[in-house]
């Protein structure tokens, strides 16, 4: 591993992923810093030289190894390396899209970072528009096509939310949507895929030689609530909304040791769910108690609004003091924004959690009941992993920086009360 300036690591940002992209450069470029100051302080001490001598030395060997001839840069401190990989995206006439590297990429590790639900107007060409799920496919397409072409030795895509992975089963004569695009990456030759809370690990038991690296974001979201919850100390209940997030939500409820209920819900299958006022929920019944108690329910994606407005309704009818809910992939399609600031309005709950792993416009990030969740160090950190092949598993199970967090904000002295508590990641 090269503390000083891993050269071989390429960041590719397509249009919709750009400010995700800039966040993830951000956070290597302080992770590699870091590094580099830890490890020239260890061989300061080990060797008891100055540390700035210890730089230069450093800095020399980075240079020996290093094909450059020019432009070596300071010696006596930390070169902050360069990342982003140049790119020109043009559209045609006829809609077409195209990605142009305007920097070599022969034998780099390149990740390409999109948000393919990013719905606020993008630069694309010589003008900004708004982007449909499928516009973003084709310029991540065209983006790996490119780097591969290129003599990239490995490319990953950076996807915090999976495309299609709703339609991972088949009910009818319908395709699997969400495995054929994780086969078609896989014949292009993808190496890896790095996502947030995928709706269902079902698609990758669909994949042969692609790798799915699926994050978790319940670190993240717990370390924000706790800046308006005390996660310790209040009589807390974790609610499931359904029964398909009844892992997720047993996760929660483990690591911060409070009791788990369920909520119900009838579906007529015969009609689909429109908006967050016009859902094809029938009935729900609560298995639990949540009388004068906080309510805390975590879902991995937010569409429409409607089953988690609905649960809201319900469960603040059943007495339940306050309610915040956690979604790690914030879509709000639709009007649905409009229809949580009338809930709020009626008081059903008090805060939504969502992470930044998809582009959300101002005026949803600045409602007094949103609150965000960032994620971009955890996938720079992933990257980073990846990149030097070293063990992603750390990063998986959050259930022992959860147990930090907790002990710290109770100021636990001796063994850690919480060392018991969410072994296991949850299955997503």
């Amino acid at each position: 591993m090269s503390f000083a300036k891993p050269t071989s690591l390429g960041i590719i940002a397509c249009p919709g992923g750009e400010s995700f992209a800039e966040e993830i450069v951000a956070h290597l470029k302080t992770l590699y810093q870091r590094r580099f100051e830890k490890k020239a302080q260890f061989i300061s001490k080990l060797y008891e030289m100055p540390e700035k001598e210890t730089f230069r030395n450093l800095n020399l060997s980075d240079d020996l190894m290093s094909h450059r001839v020019s432009a070596i840069g300071s010696q006596d401190g930390y070169r902050f390396p360069s990342f982003k990989i140049p790119c020109k995206f043009t559209r045609f006439a006829n809609g077409e899209v195209k990605t142009e590297i305007l920097r070599t990429v022969r034998g780099l590790d390149i990740f390409i970072v999109q948000d393919v639900a990013n719905e606020t107007p993008v630069r694309l060409g010589d003008e900004y528009r708004s982007l449909s799920i499928n516009d973003h496919l084709m310029t991540l397409i065209t983006s790996a096509d490119a780097a591969l072409q290129a003599g990239a030795r490995r490319v990953s895509m950076v996807l915090p939310s999976y495309p299609y992975s709703r339609q991972h089963k088949k009910k009818g004569r319908e395709g699997l949507t969400a495995s054929m695009l994780g086969r078609m990456f896989e014949n292009m030759d993808v190496a890896r895929i790095i996502t947030l809370d995928i709706h269902s690990r079902e698609i990758e038991h669909t994949f042969k030689g692609l790798s799915l690296e699926n994050l978790h974001a319940s670190y993240q979201i717990l370390r924000t609530a706790s800046s308006f919850l005390d996660l310790v100390n209040e009589d807390l209940v974790v609610v499931s909304p359904d029964t398909g997030a009844i892992d997720r939500n047993k996760f929660y409820a483990d690591s911060l040791r409070k009791p788990l209920a369920l909520l119900y819900k009838e579906r007529d299958y015969s009609r689909t769910s429109k908006n967050a006022a016009d859902s094809n929920i029938t009935s729900a019944r609560l298995l639990g108690d949540v009388e004068n108690k906080t309510v805390f329910m975590a879902d991995d994606m937010l569409g429409t609004g409607g089953t988690l407005i609905k649960a809201m309704k319900l469960i603040k009818e059943m007495g339940a003091r306050k309610i915040v809910c956690s979604v790690s992939l914030p879509l709000f399609s639709g009007d649905a924004a409009t229809h949580f600031d009338k809930a709020h309005e009626a008081g059903w709950f008090d805060y939504v959690i969502g992470t930044n792993a998809v582009k959300l416009p101002d005026e949803i990030l600045s409602r007094p009941w949103f609150r965000t969740a960032n994620v971009s160090n955890l996938f720079a950190r992933a990257i980073s992993r990846v990149h030097h092949n070293r063990s992603v598993a750390p990063l998986l199970d959050n259930s022992k920086m959860i147990q930090r967090m907790l002990s710290k904000k109770t100021r636990i002295e001796g063994p850690d009360l919480f060392s018991e508590a969410g072994s296991e990641p949850p299955a997503k």
